[in-house]
């Protein structure tokens, strides 16, 4: 039998030095700091620009030591992340089960794992793969943690905008790792991310607005109309496919990268279409059906990658 605890809104548990938190628990806890799912993501837009950039296979080992790497640097920004908010952590149904919130990690702890991952990850990059992966993968942890979690995120509803620059990195790290350089293809890519990040957040936001307008984060759902939020994804949505067919003209991708980003784009443009519609008419509730963009969302990047990946081959 598993007891179910009971808190008021808002308390963070702290376990007390007898408190008995099982092993595996424990580190079951200490794993979702680093919010997997999340770096999953992450993962998908490095590997693939590997591959761009060798134009074919990359060396094996390379790849797995940039994901390790990636996956540690993104690891340790979440875990800052989840230090710097388990006050409105345990206030928002979302993320009240989060290891901090519950008392299974304790804020200490938490933050010496951060600092942990940070510097083995730094070290990882820069001893293994090169030193220029190592400083973006710092850089975007740094920007994730102090630019967005510290200063945006309370306090303008474009912090979604500029603090999703940390999320568009693995694309700069996944070049670097193969070339120890930069070029115009990983920026085209970064900035693709960076178009995506708004129209592909901003629907998930507009499903748990009250959670967010109850602990006063300004996500722009929050402070702004159903209409008003359609229409800034219809924006970027357009940028975010104008920019991705970019590659093909300048000579980084051919026919078949061409094909998915045109057909994927088209497909989210109709979505985003639609929901703008569905808004404008005064369409709320489930009927608004906004998290259809966001679960599309996910798949467009995916394709899109996957095509970044697989063109090389086809050319």
């Amino acid at each position: 039998m598993t007891a179910v605890e009971s808190r008021p809104a808002g308390v963070v548990l702290t376990p007390s030095p007898g408190a008995h938190r099982p092993f595996g628990a424990r580190v079951k806890a200490f794993v979702a700091l680093t919010k997997p799912r999340i770096i999953e993501l992450l993962l998908i837009t490095t590997v693939p620009v590997m591959f761009l950039a060798k134009q074919g296979v990359p060396n094996l080992w390379l790849v797995l030591a940039t994901c390790f790497g990636g996956y540690l640097s993104a690891g340790g920004a979440n875990a800052f992340n989840m230090y710097i908010d388990r006050d409105i952590d345990a206030l928002m149904d979302r993320t009240s089960q989060r290891p901090l919130v519950t008392g299974m990690v304790s804020p200490r702890e938490c933050l010496v794992f951060a600092f942990a991952l940070a510097t083995f990850s730094t070290l990882w990059f820069g001893l293994l793969v090169n030193w220029l992966s190592a400083a973006l993968s710092l850089g975007a942890l740094l920007f994730y943690v102090v630019v967005y979690t510290m200063i945006l995120k309370r306090r303008t509803s474009q912090n979604i905008v500029w603090g999703g620059i940390a999320g568009c990195m693995p694309v700069l790290i996944g070049w670097s790792s193969v070339t120890d350089s930069m070029s115009w293809a990983p920026v085209i890519l970064f900035l693709v991310m960076f178009f995506w990040t708004p129209p592909h957040y901003w629907p998930l936001s507009m499903r748990v607005k009250d959670d967010y307008a109850r602990v006063g984060v300004p996500m722009l759902p929050v402070i702004a109309t159903n209409q008003v939020v359609a229409k800034q994804i219809v924006i970027y949505s357009w940028a975010m496919v104008v920019v991705s067919l970019l590659l093909t003209p300048l000579g980084y991708t051919g026919w078949f990268y061409t094909v998915v980003a045109v057909l994927a784009g088209a497909f989210w443009l109709r979505e985003a279409h639609a929901l703008r519609s569905r808004a404008r008419n005064g369409v709320t509730g489930a009927k608004l059906k906004e998290m259809r963009l966001f679960h599309w969302s996910i798949t467009y990047v995916s394709l899109l990658f996957v095509a970044v990946a697989v063109d090389p081959f086809l050319r």
